[in-house]
């Protein structure tokens, strides 16, 4: 009997790759995709049912998967933290659903969606469902090490992000000199990198070291917004002029590994995972 799986996905690549992987695996794979994230041609050869559902779509969405039998489903991808301030169209269940909740945190609010399905026998997987090749264990990934100043301003930041983070603020950081240049809140990470960027570039005198720091949450839920990477993010830092990135080993997910590692050597850039 082919086992099922369901999938609420946004935008990225990692929705994707999780969709593929299942269907290899021999799964059925039903797809919830959030409308203005994901993209029906993604999944035409990886989902046996694919359908779109608007932000607060609640009761639709549950119904979707219990139609189809599927009593586990996988939540990944992005979906732009704003969009819950203008793009939410609620059915009557995600209606009421909203009008219980105290506040907008990632956190909070997605702990509250998944006890939503939980009353309808939908329990969430790990996000990191079929992807753990891309969880790196501890120790600099490319061939460029931290220096000393590097690596001080690693260890603060680390410690920075993890408080931020405790907070639901947001789970990256950019610092130099034991000083925080840029957090990252509601933009996403690339903007908030970007920032940083512009802001040491007017203060350009004495190179300093400058790191871009990503954690998980103290007390991280593996099933919703895990700390995700890519190449996407060496990109970014190429284009904001910053050299280091670290991450949390083993709860951070690099996607396209081999190549994030290959693309920041050629541009010799210091990536590594810090447990």
């Amino acid at each position: 009997m082919t086992t099922k799986i369901g999938l609420i996905a946004g935008e990225g690549k990692m929705p994707v790759y999780i969709a593929q992987k299942a269907k290899a695996s021999g799964y059925e794979v039903f797809v919830a995709g959030a409308k203005g994230n994901a993209r029906a041609e993604d999944y035409r050869d990886c989902a046996d049912v694919f359908q779109l559902f608007r932000l607060g779509q609640l009761g639709g969405c549950i119904q979707f998967f219990k139609k189809h039998g599927v009593t586990r489903v996988v939540m990944a991808g992005r979906v732009q933290h704003t969009s819950i301030f203008s793009n939410i169209v609620p059915d009557l269940r995600g209606a009421k659903f909203l009008a219980t909740l105290k506040n907008m945190q990632t956190n909070y609010l997605l702990a509250r969606v998944m006890n939503e399905f939980k009353k309808d026998g939908i329990e969430f997987a790990s996000s990191a469902l079929f992807l753990e090749h891309f969880l790196p264990p501890a120790g600099v990934l490319t061939k460029r090490k931290p220096t000393p100043e590097e690596q001080q301003a690693i260890d603060f930041g680390f410690q920075t992000a993890k408080k931020l983070a405790g907070m639901d603020i947001g789970l990256t950081c950019v610092v130099s000199q034991n000083a925080v240049i840029a957090v990252e809140g509601m933009e996403g990470t690339d903007r908030c990198v970007l920032r940083a960027g512009a802001l040491a570039r007017e203060n350009a005198g004495k190179k300093a070291a400058i790191a871009v720091v990503k954690v998980a949450r103290p007390n991280q839920d593996a099933r919703y917004d895990l700390p995700v990477l890519g190449k996407g993010t060496i990109e970014t830092l190429v284009k904001a002029g910053i050299e280091v990135l670290a991450f949390e080993a083993e709860k951070t997910l690099v996607l396209d590994l081999e190549e994030v590692v290959k693309l920041a050597d050629q541009h010799h850039l210091c990536v590594t995972a810090v447990k």
